[in-house]
């Protein structure tokens, strides 16, 4: 220690009172640099590594934050597809109520019945809403069905698919009057007795006849799809398909009847027709005399 305190005293009195020793520092310089170099390469490698993790984990962060942003954007426009979809029905609704003369009230699905040999749903209207049995249930393209039980604020609805729903029908384009059976499947209807000489065909619209006063005239309900000859059967077999969405409907019309027209009663047709008013002597004596 005292030997290199005496040698680094020496340097400096040297230093001091020689300029040549400054092409010796420039010397010296040059030869140390490359220990300095190695003596900051740790430090340089600790600063880079921290700089790298911290970017890292800002990258990290941040792209943590984009997937929460994005699945918080995907959750928006899926719920944003499912109103625009809403509010397409709904047009379509108001607009298939704009077509009928009677009144009626909007009800929206609750349940589908789960066995799958019914065809059957809950909406969410009920008596309080002046629901009865056996009303019409339509959505924005056709007949759906038909109220079966009614409670206090729901009631639930035999569709026109199920094997156990009939309805009188009529050909929209001569008038031929059939029956139209459900057969337990959503895409299937049949048109049953119709004779094999009947003018049905391919493409025909089914609509309510208006018959048994149960369905209003006019409604459509199927559009034909199949018409099958048998040679020496006397009934044709006849397929339709409902023009109503029975698997897709989430909102529909509930149609009140029209009100009824007076009838006469007996009491009133026995009853005598009123006298004839008396006519004024004076009156027609004026009306002579006047002739």
């Amino acid at each position: 220690m005292l030997l290199c305190a005496v040698a680094a005293s020496a340097l400096m009195f040297v230093d001091y009172r020689f300029t040549r020793m400054e092409e010796v520092r420039a010397q010296l310089t040059t030869v140390v640099a490359p220990i300095q170099w190695l003596v900051a390469v740790p430090s340089d490698v600790l600063a880079w590594g921290a700089l790298a993790l911290s970017d890292q984990r800002a990258l990290v962060e941040e792209n943590r934050r984009l997937r929460e942003q994005v699945l918080h954007l995907s959750h928006r426009v899926q719920h944003m597809s499912s109103l625009t979809a809403e509010n397409v029905r709904l047009r379509e609704l108001l607009d298939a109520a704009a077509r009928l003369d009677a009144s009626y009230i909007t009800a929206e699905l609750l349940s589908l019945d789960s066995d799958p040999f019914t065809h059957q749903m809950v909406i969410d209207r009920g008596r309080r809403n002046g629901v009865f049995v056996g009303q019409p249930v339509l959505d924005a393209s056709g007949l759906v069905g038909q109220v079966t039980a009614v409670s206090a604020y729901s009631s639930r609805v035999l569709m026109v698919a199920d094997a156990s729903h009939a309805l009188p029908i009529q050909v929209n384009r001569n008038g031929l009057r059939f029956v139209l059976q459900g057969s337990g499947q959503y895409d299937a209807l049949r048109v049953i007795h119709v004779p094999d000489t009947a003018d049905i065909r391919v493409g025909d619209l089914l609509v309510t006849s208006g018959l048994a006063g149960r369905f209003p005239p006019g409604y459509p309900v199927a559009r034909v799809t199949e018409v099958v000859h048998d040679p020496g059967q006397p009934f044709a077999r006849v397929t339709a398909e409902p023009v109503a969405r029975l698997q897709r409907s989430r909102h529909f019309l509930l149609v009140f009847p029209p009100d009824p027209v007076p009838v006469p009663d007996d009491e009133m047709w026995d009853r005598e027709p009123p006298d004839e008013p008396e006519v004024d002597a004076e009156l027609v004596s004026a009306t002579e005399e006047l002739d």
